[in-house]
């Protein structure tokens, strides 16, 4: 993302030329200019430097919609309700990450607007152009606008996206997508009792004002089709420099709304960005604050770390966040595990297998293998033991691990799908397995009890776990990474074959044969016999066929009736 990221924001940044004259354009006191050096300069000195505070006299970089190298492409539908707004004699502008994304050239499916007008004006102008209207928060003056539109997204009209356009969207003979479109009026917030939500809300005049109460200095920027990109917080020249930075007062920006220290990271994560170092110290200082959020809403931004691929970087360099986001982290720093196994604490431990197992999966890791990566040993310092010498052992830490990672993902409110399918790579993280045959399929039988169907992919991620693992450890135990690699050729081999047994289905016998061979009526004991035999298949004692399996159950039968 990074690379020549600053030649493709000012490529698809729109000529710059006079403001067109409109009664609602802002004072416009000259042409904002980028100052912008090599990328590592800008990252550097962006991220060195305090929070700015806007100036008096903010400037607007103008811009049109017919512009060739414009990106701003305001969908048809959102381009409607500006007009709307702005025909009833109201300002309005395009707000928040939409305005972000466009200018990184990411596709956004969100528009918000914000206006000078009344909640309530708002959504009576709405509704006398039949467009459906939901009052979903307006104590904060925030109505919901539902727009049809293609599912792509576009409509007819989006071929005249131009900003004089009067016609209303209209889509053509095909299914409308159903697009919320979120309208809030301008306002600012004080007092913040619970760490996350304003205790009284004030609305203004005034887009600029607005724009101060945003969180991150790239979320405080404004578009609209005619009078351009609106700045007044560098917004722009800190996505140049890779920049997060906060609007203002980082300390007081965040202890505002706590969930803004994740937030930090989530986007630090997903952009690949520095955060600036006041910001930085404020994300630290703030971070004892989580704990008065929404364990869910912690849980949200989390995921988006892990869907980053970042969350070893979160780990090494946010350690005071992350500890405070899951306090059982906490166990682990500077757990010295006294065995000559391991050369890192328990959580330098875990940096190192997160890493690996990213680097394993080629950046595309699971999102449940993400998590178990992080968490596989969690429990250690809960289950050690220390023998006469003084060396640590962990038995049970596994199945204590699992459990442990089953509370702390139901705690953030994580899909019940995910929860147990990183319960599982953490319950078999370390069970033995040797490259034979037998061996990995009794490893596969074993998974299949825990997580019927999954078993398969979530033996791969098993061994990338273990794998990861083994390079965590001290430099001469290692080399259990090259014993790994035989384990998963031997599962593939069987795979390739077609002779891979470790579920009932697998099996070439049928329940039918056993009824049939019996001459009984259905019921629970076909499906016991069924076990038995795949038990001995899957240890290596009888073939798969059903000649073999019979035989066996018959004899097995006389010798039990004797």
């Amino acid at each position: 993302m990074k690379k020549n990221l600053e030649e493709k924001l000012l490529l698809k940044l729109p000529h710059r030329r006079p403001a067109a004259k409109d009664t609602h354009v802002p004072p416009t006191y000259g042409t904002h200019q980028q100052k912008v050096g090599t990328m590592s300069d800008e990252k550097t000195a962006r991220a060195d430097n305090p929070a700015k505070h806007p100036t008096d006299k903010p400037s607007v970089t103008p811009c049109t919609t017919a512009s060739s190298e414009n990106f701003f492409v305001l969908p048809s539908y959102a381009l409607y309700i500006l007009q709307l707004i702005e025909d009833a004699g109201y300002e309005a502008w395009v707000v928040g990450g939409w305005v972000r994304d466009a200018l990184l050239g990411n596709p956004s499916h969100d528009v918000d607007i914000c206006s000078n007008a009344p909640w309530q004006a708002t959504a009576q102008i709405l509704r006398d152009a039949d467009i459906e209207v939901h009052l979903t928060g307006t104590k904060h003056g925030t109505i919901t606008a539902v727009c049809d539109c293609e599912p792509d997204g576009r409509n007819e009209s989006d071929a005249h996206n131009t900003p004089d356009g009067r016609n209303k969207p209209s889509g053509r003979n095909t299914p409308a997508a159903r697009k919320p479109v979120e309208i809030t009026t301008y306002r600012v917030e004080s007092g913040y009792s619970d760490a996350r939500h304003p205790d009284e809300v004030r609305f203004v005049d005034s887009i600029t004002q607005d724009l101060s109460r945003r969180d991150f200095t790239i979320n405080a920027m404004a578009y609209h089709p005619r009078r351009g990109l609106y700045d007044p917080y560098d917004g722009h020249a800190d996505l140049l420099a890779s920049c997060i930075r906060a609007v203002g007062d980082p300390y007081q920006r965040l202890s505002e709304d706590a969930l803004r220290v994740l937030r930090a990271l989530r986007f630090a994560a997903r952009f690949d960005f520095a955060i600036e170092k006041t910001t930085q110290r404020a994300v630290r200082s703030c971070a004892p604050q989580l704990s008065r959020i929404a364990q869910e809403r912690i849980g949200t931004e989390l995921r988006g770390i892990i869907a980053a691929g970042r969350m070893p970087w979160a780990l090494a360099t946010q350690q005071e966040v992350m500890v405070a986001a899951i306090p059982e982290i906490g166990e682990m720093v500077n757990f010295d595990q006294h065995t000559p196994y391991h050369c890192y604490d328990l959580y330098n431990h875990a940096i190192q297998v997160a890493t690996a197992a990213e680097s394993f999966s080629g950046g595309l890791a699971s999102e449940r293998l993400r998590w178990a990566s992080m968490f596989h040993d969690i429990a250690k310092p809960r289950c050690a033991i220390y023998d006469a010498d003084g060396r640590g052992h962990f038995y049970g830490h596994p199945e204590a691990g699992a459990k442990m990672v089953k509370t702390i993902l139901r705690r953030l409110a994580l899909p019940k799908s995910l929860v147990d399918s990183c319960v599982d790579l953490v319950r078999f993280h370390d069970r033995p397995v040797k490259p034979t045959r037998h061996s990995v399929l009794r490893f596969m039988a074993d998974l299949d009890k825990y997580c019927p169907d999954m078993a398969l992919p979530l033996a791969f991620e098993s061994f990338i776990l273990k794998r990861s693992d083994a390079l965590g450890k001290a430099k001469p135990y290692r080399a259990y990474a090259l014993e790994i690699d035989k384990i998963e050729a031997v599962l593939r081999r069987l795979l390739q074959d077609g002779t891979i047994v470790y579920r009932i289905k697998d099996l070439v016998v049928s329940g039918r044969d056993i009824i049939r061979l019996f001459d009984d009526t259905p019921g629970p004991w076909v499906a016991a016999q069924l076990e038995d035999i795949l038990r001995e298949v899957v240890y290596g004692r009888l073939e798969n066929t059903v000649e073999a399996q019979l035989a066996w159950l018959s004899r097995k039968t006389v010798e039990e009736w004797n």
